[in-house]
């Protein structure tokens, strides 16, 4: 049986970030965890982001996580959404970052074609295809449905990022 790999899902947003953990051993998916942290509205931004940025330290020291995956943002028609969106990313790819954990980044049309098969599922489609391929598990929310789906985007990916990745470096360094 092959060794089995941790990976966390992040769903990042100021309001509410979710997150989901699962246990990938060849094609078998486990789900191990999952939640929400939301941030209380009548503090400033700086003090909502260190909200955000204790709970997923708490996620990742409870659940040592072998990689991380998050969502990219989409472009939002408010800018002041936009922005805001764009801090709580920056902490959900810092904190795993800090921690050593590789983390990878899933355009949200590519997520859910790789968990529902559609680019453009609904929340509903999202949450019942996750249930499905995670037998027994229950999203806490919307939002660890989506982290849920990320991690199991990222599992689905097989590394091919960071063989990307790897692909692109050696090609630049070939070329200087």
């Amino acid at each position: 049986m092959p060794a089995s790999l941790r990976f966390l899902g992040i769903d990042p947003g100021l309001r509410a970030t979710g997150w989901g953990v699962i246990d990938v051993s060849g094609s078998r998916l486990v789900h191990v965890a999952n939640g929400t942290i939301t941030s209380n509205d009548r503090l400033s931004v700086a003090e909502r982001l260190v909200e955000i940025e204790r709970g997923l330290i708490s996620v990742v020291e409870a659940h040592a996580p072998d990689a991380a995956a998050v969502e990219q943002a989409f472009v939002a028609r408010d800018p002041s959404a936009a922005l805001k969106l764009g801090q709580a990313r920056a902490v959900a790819l810092l904190v795993p970052a800090r921690s050593g954990i590789p983390v990878a980044e899933y355009a949200p049309n590519h997520i859910k074609k790789s968990v529902v098969g559609a680019g453009h599922a609904g929340k509903a489609q999202i949450r019942m295809m996750v249930e499905l391929l995670l037998p027994g598990s229950r999203a806490a929310s919307e939002h660890a449905a989506d982290a849920l789906a990320i991690a199991i985007c990222h599992a689905h990916s097989g590394g091919a990022n960071e063989r990307i990745a790897a692909a692109l470096l050696r090609a630049e360094a070939a070329r200087a």
